[in-house]
Order: structure tokens, then sequence, then C-alpha cells
């Protein structure tokens, strides 16, 4: 997982430190964030030191319930333990005294004006997206009838001829050549075209397209989450493909095994035809039915009637 450092987070968000001096280039790992409730209230057990601390109404408000001198040993007993850094909401000021507490173990401190809740849903959005996995792949990501199709397979074996065939049929394009993906869930990847190749195909005898300008903006999308690669190999004389569908190939990426079918490139052969259909086949899938099962089940039931 990339490390993330706290001066892109103060940058994006805007934040205001507290000490104009303090160092920023600390790392942020985990993309969970803490309120420190229960370190404030007195519990130290499980702290993780990973989390960036986010301080707003309710923290402060239970502090203010203490007598004064039990508040100052809960608010160093926090500040002792390490954690990349505290960000206070809603521009609350904070004693003085504390806050040189926090400034004199070097611990960066932010104010934002925006609320509690508001702030850890778009912090939490943003860590998420800056922390996934990711990895940048050869391939093609086209959006077929709402399914993510990657296409992938050896230099010049036709893939982006078939995704340009796809576009004219209606279909959208992500990215040509080189795939942005990210895995944002536990099984969840979503790709997309590096800022450079956004809305560019390189074809073979026409050189590079701009697919947005030749199609209009109806005919790419920024990103894509991936369902279903597509692998094109040169057809081999004697291999025996896949002809009833039974087979479940896998092709992983980040560690996440997709659905995959192989189909052999040969003269004659509708290549888009047939990726539109697996897309399609796809979805029929994910509803429950499953052509090559029902055929299978429909010729046993035949045969068994034929014995009787």
């Amino acid at each position: 997982m990339p490390n993330l450092l706290l001066k892109e987070i103060a940058d994006y968000f805007c934040l205001t430190a507290v000490d104009k001096d303090c160092v920023l280039d600390g790392p942020v790992k985990v993309p969970d964030i803490n309120r420190p409730g229960l370190v404030l209230a007195g519990y130290l057990q499980y702290f993780d030191e990973q989390r960036i601390q986010v301080i707003g109404t309710t923290e402060t408000a239970f502090l203010d319930t203490l007598p004064i001198n039990v508040a100052d040993e809960r608010w160093h007993a926090f500040i002792k333990l390490h954690f990349p850094c505290l960000i206070i909401t809603r521009n609350i000021e904070l004693p003085e005294a504390w806050l040189q507490v926090a400034v004199s173990r070097q611990l960066p401190v932010f104010r934002t004006h925006l609320p509690t809740t508001r702030f850890i849903a778009l912090l939490t959005d943003y860590l998420e997206r800056r922390l996934a996995p990711s990895a940048t792949i050869h391939a093609v990501l086209v959006d077929v009838h709402g399914v993510g199709t990657l296409i992938i397979g050896e230099s010049g074996i036709g893939k982006s001829e078939t995704a340009l065939d796809l576009i004219k049929r209606g279909h959208r394009l992500v990215a040509d050549d080189a795939v942005d993906v990210i895995r944002s869930g536990e099984d969840v990847l979503t790709g997309s075209a590096p800022e450079v190749l956004r809305h560019i195909m390189e074809v073979r005898g026409l050189g590079i397209l701009n697919v947005r300008a030749l199609f209009g903006i109806g005919a790419v999308r920024p990103s894509q989450k991936i369902n279903l690669v597509i692998r094109l190999e040169e057809w081999q004389q004697g291999k025996a493909y896949d002809r009833l569908g039974l087979e479940e190939e896998h092709y992983e990426i980040l560690g996440v095994g997709l659905p995959c079918k192989t189909i052999p490139v040969r003269p004659g052969r509708n290549l888009s035809n047939i990726i539109e259909v697996a897309a399609m086949n796809y979805r029929l899938n994910k509803l429950g039915y499953h052509a090559a099962e029902d055929f299978i089940e429909k010729q046993r039931k035949f045969c068994l009637s034929d014995d009787q």
C-alpha cells in the first residue's frame, strides 16, 4: 500500500497548521480515522497509532465537563501517544497551553472550518482513493452494455481495433493501451486512463485518434468498474478451446480474480460481436442463468426419457 504525505492532505483540504514551522513530511499509511473519545476518557488500550486523530465538538465538550487538572492530565496522555497528526474541526479554539504541548512534541496540529462528520467523510474517501493498491497494465478498457470489459493480449493482436469497432457500435472507451487500476474494496477493481492518454487511442495505420473529438462525449467515460476480462490470443491449431462455456477461467489483478474468457483470433472472426455477446452473457450469469448448465440439464433429461 502506498504512503501519503501529510503535506498533500493539508494542501488538498486547505488545512491551517497551528505551528507554521511544523514538519509535514510524515507519512499516512492507513485510510482509517479515529475520534479519540475513549482516549480522552482515560482508556488507552487498543489505540491505533497509524490513524489520523480528529477532534470536534463532542470531544471538546466532554473535556469541558472534567475538572481542569483531570482534563490537563487526559490531554497530556493523549498527546504523548504516537499518531500522524491531529485535526481540529469547526475551527474550535483549544487552550493555548494544550496546543503548545503538541507543538513541543512536534506533533502536527491542523484546523478546518468543516463540521466533524462532513470532514471525516471527505477525508476517508480521499484516503481510500489515494492509499488504494494500484497498478498500470497494458490493456484496453471498454464499457460494453454497462459491463467493464478489460481486453488483454499481446501487442498487435488487435485490442485497439476491436475497441474502436465497439465504440462505433455505441459502447464507451475508458482507456486504451495503458489502464490505471485501483482496488477500492475487497474485490472491487476500478480502471481509468492515465491523464496524458485520456480519450486517446492508437490504431496501427491511422496513428493517434481522439475518441471524444471523433465520436462525442457519449463515447468515453473517465472510469469504470472492471467486471470481465477478455484475453485475445492467436489461434493455435490443435489447442482445445472451451466450446460449452463450462470452464471457469480467472485473471488476477491486485489479488482479485476476475472472470476471464480466452478468444482465439483468426481471419473472419468478428471480435467485437463476440465481446458484445460475452458482456451480455456475463450479465445473464449474474442474474443466475447459465446457458451451458441449462443445455446440459436438458440433455440429461432427454437421455433419461429416451432410456425409458
